[in-house]
């Protein structure tokens, strides 16, 4: 449903920028009280102050505050001088978490949550935005960006770091200059180029649950206009979790990849820039904990099944945090193949500069994990998602400068081909649980297909079987994506202390999309079917149920899953073509108090293509759009070692896309009529309004602090569950705060050398309930465990360097305290009676060794 966009009301945003101005004016005048040595280049050069006594005030340390250049408006600009609420994680920050990709970085960054039990199926939030899809039908509203080039859906977009400079987090749409799927906001990756020293860089590190990570970098300086760089990494662990049938591990550790850029001057004003990456990832999927007693599948029922109580009872649930794993999937694996390419052409002309961007992404992902939490094969549940992506794009950018303007403008073009298989995998037995559970009609009488007529088998000592039979159903998805955009950006420097940005995005998307439901494929069967046929027990059987064979036939051959009651055709191509056009502006004011202060206010538009359910036939969906509303200040004063930055905002979201589980109750609203639960695509509209805050503060040379807290209330202003509950008004489940804090501290001359201690705690308040939280697994379900607790998250580092950081061995623990939280997944709950959950790794440890030359 498309909706008509109401901008906020004059005295709204009037209300914003009254707050940031009560914000900026006490900051600006205890900044002009200050002493007004405000050049950044004078100060660095300045003699430094008399401290106070008791203090040590390190000049150069102050300076740092703030000076991180980032490219976040695709200018090179000092942070502070950004009118984005924005993080920034440097290399340094990775390393003192021991982070190896993105997902171990959330707790460190307010407002960012990404899922992280699979790593080829990732979720990224920003301010409460997500977009929880594995199809590809949809895509991410928050944007994922290696060196400006879009990692392509979420399949690509979780990828170990790899010789990584910063990481800028960037807070609100970001659609002008990123493009239409930063709609949320974007991620953007930076990577160190080639320089023009010999330099290298090698790795080890050891820990619990068999954790093996070794890392290798060298910097070869070709000639006096080339360089060569390359990189490679290895991450391995046993895993910290065992299947208590198969001794088999989960949650371990299985990605290596390389990199390798050159660089070459081809002229003093022109510049290439060729960088590739490989990836290959091959570990256990995410472990499903069941949570249903074993003893509750000793007793056979009266229809030849052995089942868990139905429905399910939550008093009795297991608590997951110490329940026995046992997982039976045949072939569970999970599994990633990625290859990229990036061309980046500058070239500086007087007036400005040439960027030319080309980029390739391929990769094949494969994910077959356990879905119903047991290794009971009459609830045996196995799926999997299996995806293929191939995607170009190429941006050409004209940037410039003068006393009256800082402009960028461009052009550029996406294109994409994505194959994806939806795959179940049942057993004949489960199915039966199926019919038993969901009443559906087999016309037997103990509601069963396979036992039933196997027990007619059993009956007359015949030397077949139905049972145990693997059964697999599909739909298969075809993307063809095109994306056309130009765009343009300006800062108006209407005098010293006022700057006007006015910029503006026009994207076209095409978009091609195809659904085909594969009849299902059970080739044991079929072959026990052909043989009872040709020996005319076939027709013996119909003839006592009192059904013709060919009814009976079809009942053993047609779909029980995606099944063409449920609306999706089996054996038929279904397509689909559609067309989308968005216009996205954004308008900032800023405003210099000094040289260290200033504040903002910004308007600006996101926007993300429209798309389709993978598994809803014939659906599509209309393209996301938001209009956020942002007052915010940034500030560091010298004199104190201390930097803080602070935002407010208001936005509404339209047509938001949401993966959420429909319980599909038959004869409730929303069910297809199968009564299998599946995972769809919701729509709703929200509102959110929020605050930011950031600060750093080095009181003295040795110790720094870091903190940074968000608050969020976000609400639906329209939205309808698959079940037909009205959320209308109630909270959407996001935390309302969120913060980290942290503290590193250096003492020096020990050993020849400086002992260098870093403490980061990460704080997430509880999940904010609504009528569907529980459904979800969100939100509390049992009374033996809790879930949508807040949660708490500290790593802790103590390294030994010496003076030149050329050596550096050093002890970690992540998650200090071994916090472990927990998620239900409701997917087998209504028809098998098997609740399943999903915990956080616990707290792990180890050593490193560090060496650069």
């Amino acid at each position: 449903m498309t909706m008509r966009l109401r901008p906020l009301s004059v005295q709204l945003r009037l209300a914003l920028l009254g707050s940031t101005m009560m914000l900026a004016a006490p900051l600006a005048a205890w900044a002009a009280d200050a002493p007004q040595n405000t050049d950044a280049g004078q100060t660095a050069n300045a003699p430094a102050a008399t401290p106070s006594p008791g203090t040590t005030k390190n000049n150069q340390s102050t300076t740092e505050l703030g000076k991180i250049t980032v490219t976040a408006q695709s200018r090179t600009q000092e942070m502070q001088q950004v009118p984005i609420a924005l993080q920034i994680v440097t290399a340094k920050d990775i390393a003192s978490v021991t982070a190896t990709d993105i997902s171990q970085m959330q707790y460190f960054v307010p407002g960012l949550v990404v899922t992280t039990s699979q790593p080829t199926q990732p979720g990224y939030t920003l301010r409460g935005i997500t977009t929880e899809d594995f199809g590809i039908g949809t895509e991410p509203a928050v944007g994922v960006y290696v060196d400006g080039v879009y990692a392509d859906r979420t399949g690509g977009s979780m990828l170990a770091f790899n010789d990584i400079q910063r990481i800028e987090v960037l807070k609100g749409p970001q659609g002008t200059l990123f493009g239409r799927n930063a709609a949320g906001g974007a991620i953007s990756i930076v990577t160190n180029e080639p320089s023009d020293k010999f330099e290298g860089d090698a790795t080890l590190r050891y820990g619990n649950y068999g954790e093996r990570y070794a890392y290798g970098l060298v910097n070869i300086p070709l000639n006096k206009d080339m360089a060569l760089r390359v990189s490679a990494y290895d991450n391995q662990s046993d895993g910290w979790i065992k299947d208590q049938a198969t001794g088999q591990r989960y949650g371990d550790n299985g990605d290596w990849g390389t990199r390798a850029v050159f660089r070459w001057n081809i002229t003093p004003d022109t510049r290439m820039l060729l960088s590739w990456d490989h990836e290959k990832l091959n570990q256990a999927p995410q472990a499903a904990i069941g949570l249903v007693p074993l003893s509750d599948f000793t007793l056979r029922q009266p229809s030849g099944l052995v089942l868990p109580p139905f429905p399910a009872e939550p008093s009795t649930y297991l608590n997951p945090l110490n329940a026995p794993l046992y997982n039976d999937a045949v072939g569970a694996d999970e599994r990633r193949r990625f290859d990229g390419v990036t061309l980046t052409l500058d070239h500086n002309f007087a007036w400005g500069s040439l960027t030319s961007t080309t980029a390739w992404r391929n990769f094949d992902t494969f994910n077959l994990e356990d879905s119903d939490g047991t290794a009971n094969i009459d609830t045996y549940l196995a799926t999997a998602n299996i995806e293929h992506n191939n995607a170009f794009s190429q941006e050409f950018k004209l940037a410039g400068s003068n006393d009256l303007l800082d402009w960028v403008t461009g052009v550029s073009w996406y294109s994409e081909q994505a194959r994806q298989g939806n795959q179940v995998d049942v057993t004949t037995d489960s199915i039966d649980t199926l019919a038993v559970n969901t009443g559906a009609q087999t016309g037997t009488p103990t509601g069963t297909l396979f036992h039933y007529f196997q027990s007619m088998l059993d009956a007359y000592n015949l030397p077949y079987t139905l049972l145990g039979d693997p059964w697999t159903e599909q739909i298969n998805n075809n993307g063809n994506y095109k994306s056309y955009a130009a765009f343009g950006d300006v800062i108006w420097h209407l005098s010293d202390k006022l700057d006007l940005t006015t910029g503006a995005r026009f994207t076209h998307d095409e978009r091609d999309f195809s659904w085909f439901n594969i009849p299902r494929q059970a080739p044991q069967l079929d072959n026990t079917l052909s043989q009872l046929q040709q020996a005319g027990i076939l027709d013996m059987a119909a003839a006592m149920a009192g059904i013709p064979t060919s009814a009976l036939l079809s009942a053993f051959q047609s779909n029980e899953i995606f099944t063409a009651s449920g609306g999706a055709p089996v054996n038929t191509l279904v397509s689909a073509h559609n067309t989308w056009n968005d216009f996205s502006p954004r308008a900032v004011l800023s405003y210099k108090f000094t040289q260290d202060v200033m504040a903002y206010f910004s308007v600006a538009k996101g926007y993300k293509a429209g798309g389709y359910e993978s598994l809803d036939i014939g659906s599509h969906f209309a393209p996301e759009k938001v209009w956020n509303y942002e007052a915010g200040i940034k500030t560091v004063l010298p004199e104190y070692n201390l930097l803080f930055n602070g935002s407010v905002y208001y936005y509404r979201y339209y047509n938001l896309q949401e993966q959420v589980l429909n319980p599909n109750v038959t004869g409730q609203p929303g069910s297809n009529g199968t009564g299998i639960p599946y995972y769809t695509t919701s729509v709703s509209n929200e509102e959110a309004k929020g605050v930011d805050l950031e600060a750093q503060w080095q009181p003295v040379e040795p110790l720094k602090f870091n903190a940074n807290v968000a608050y969020i209330s976000q609400r639906y202003l329209q939205s309808t569950a698959p079940d037909g509950t009205v959320l209308n008004g109630q909270p959407t489940g996001n935390p309302l705060w969120s913060a980290t804090a942290g503290m590193a501290y250096t003492v020096h001359n020990v050993a020849n050398g400086n002992v260098v201690f870093n403490f980061q705690y990460g704080f997430r308040s509880k999940t904010r309930c609504n009528g569907e939280s529980e459904i979800q697994g969100t939100c509390q379900t049992s009374p033996n465990f809790q879930v949508g607790t807040a949660q708490r998250h500290a790593n802790a580092r103590l390294d030994w360097q010496t003076p030149d950081q050329r050596w550096d061995v050093g002890l970690f623990v992540n998650n200090v305290f071994n916090e472990r939280y927990i998620g239900i997944t409701n997917l087998t709950t209504t028809v098998f009676g098997t609740p399943w959950a999903v915990i956080d790794p616990p707290r792990t440890y180890g050593a490193e060794l560090r060496v650069k030359f």
